[in-house]
């Protein structure tokens, strides 16, 4: 189903465009459908910018043009993967460790696309855990903290070592507890110097392509 999000994002994609390329299993299979058009000629000229060097790195792989997005910013378009979807259009994002520059790009494109499977869909977010990244000098100070506020929080690991990203911050995962807003949450959260970003994303998005058993569902603000 991932796939049929892609190509119903690709659809959105015209030559000349630029685009902002999102981090993650399904954005990965958007990077590749838009490798193959471009390789067929179905689209040409586009200015494109990444979320992640892993997206970076798949992208010129398959001859994706990769510029900064300083330079080709506003984008046309930015597409990308979520971990939780609310009815409000609202997200949960980085899960796979690049929420600052998911948010950054994101922040930068005219429309925001969102694909996914339905099982992303979520009648409250929250369902699982909420990125924040941190500064290494503030991190353990903001583990106790945050634990003071009951969300249980967890640092990120990868191979038996702190998880890095991109930007060199730390990542810890917290928990919103059931009774409490996680609007209300993040704003405390940030709060806090040291914490960079959360995953949050309470406004991003102009549209979701969620592919179901039925076929495609589309949501929009």
């Amino acid at each position: 189903m991932k796939i049929a999000a892609a190509r119903a994002a690709l659809d959105e994609v015209r030559s000349g465009m630029s685009l902002g390329l999102g981090t993650g299993s399904t954005a990965q299979e958007f990077v590749r459908l838009l490798g193959e058009a471009l390789a067929s000629g179905a689209l040409r000229n586009l200015r494109c910018t990444s979320t992640s060097e892993k997206t970076e790195e798949q992208a010129r792989s398959l001859n994706i043009p990769i510029d900064t997005l300083a330079k080709i910013a506003p984008l046309d378009l930015a597409v990308d993967g979520a971990d939780e979807i609310d009815p409000k259009l609202r997200l949960i994002k980085g899960r796979g460790g690049a929420l600052l520059r998911e948010k950054i790009v994101e922040q930068s494109a005219k429309r925001f696309i969102v694909i996914a499977d339905e099982s992303k869909l979520v009648d409250r977010l929250g369902v699982g855990l909420l990125p924040v990244e941190v500064t290494p000098f503030a991190l353990e100070v903001l583990r106790r903290r945050f634990e003071e506020m009951s969300l249980q929080p967890q640092l990120r690991m990868r191979d038996g070592a702190p998880r890095v990203t991109d930007e060199g911050h730390r990542i810890l995962d917290v928990r919103i507890p059931s009774d409490r807003d996680i609007a209300d949450v993040v704003a405390r959260l940030r709060e806090n110097a040291g914490v960079v970003e959360t995953g949050f994303f309470p406004h991003e998005a102009t549209e979701a392509i969620i592919a179901t058993a039925n076929g495609i569902r589309r949501m929009r603000r």
